[in-house]
């Protein structure tokens, strides 16, 4: 089984014979013999996902990596976080993917949410199965809890990803951001519910 260990901004993929699929142009170096071919959308769904992909405008393309070896890979000198999937569910934007174990399926969900923050998607690709998931963050990712009678409101601009059972809504009205007079439109923030973990980022877009 193939694995990922982040190094920092570098995530290392070690390939027994088998394979990752991480973002296109991602690698920036390998060891041994490892080979590369594109791998679309990658990880199931067929034609179904992809029409979802489209309606939710996320743009999610994949090469797989296999072979014997390591792969080096990077994106925008992010920081990388492995997080460890258990028959579990995570849900992320798709920006935020640098590479996948096999084992993982991905698919991809209209979340309703576009055009209210930077112009983003929001939390719209759903990583489901066991295995590993590389996420970037720009700073290093904070996990905080999700508890029941315990919910958890996050910036918009600072939401990565979510695991668990937790459920996500729109709070409207004053937010911290307005309160110092910055940003524009209709200020909201995220209402997260349930029992998981929710990953931020410390910067913003």
């Amino acid at each position: 089984m193939a694995t990922l260990t982040a190094d920092k901004k570098v995530l290392h993929a070690d390939l027994t014979g088998d394979s990752v699929r991480a973002a296109q142009g991602a690698m920036v170096a390998y060891t041994g013999n490892v080979t590369f071919k594109h791998a679309g959308m990658g990880g199931g769904g067929g034609l179904r996902a992809a029409v979802r992909q489209r309606v939710a405008g996320e743009s999610i393309t994949l090469m797989e990596c296999q072979g014997h070896g390591r792969a080096y890979l990077a994106k925008d000198a992010l920081d990388v976080t492995v997080v460890v999937l258990d028959n579990d569910r995570l849900t992320v934007e798709s920006e935020h993917i640098l590479a996948v174990t096999e084992g993982l399926k991905l698919d991809v969900q209209f979340a309703g949410l576009r055009g209210m923050t930077s112009g983003q998607g929001l939390a719209t690709t759903t990583v489901t199965g066991s295995g590993q998931c590389a996420i970037t963050s720009d700073g290093p990712m904070i996990p905080l809890a999700v508890a029941p009678g315990m919910p958890l409101v996050v910036d918009p601009d600072a939401y990565v990803a979510g695991t668990g059972q937790i459920q996500m809504s729109l709070v409207s009205g004053v937010t911290w951001r307005s309160l110092v007079g910055e940003g524009g439109g209709e200020p909201f923030s995220l209402r997260f519910e349930g029992q998981g973990t929710v990953y931020i980022q410390p910067a913003e877009r």
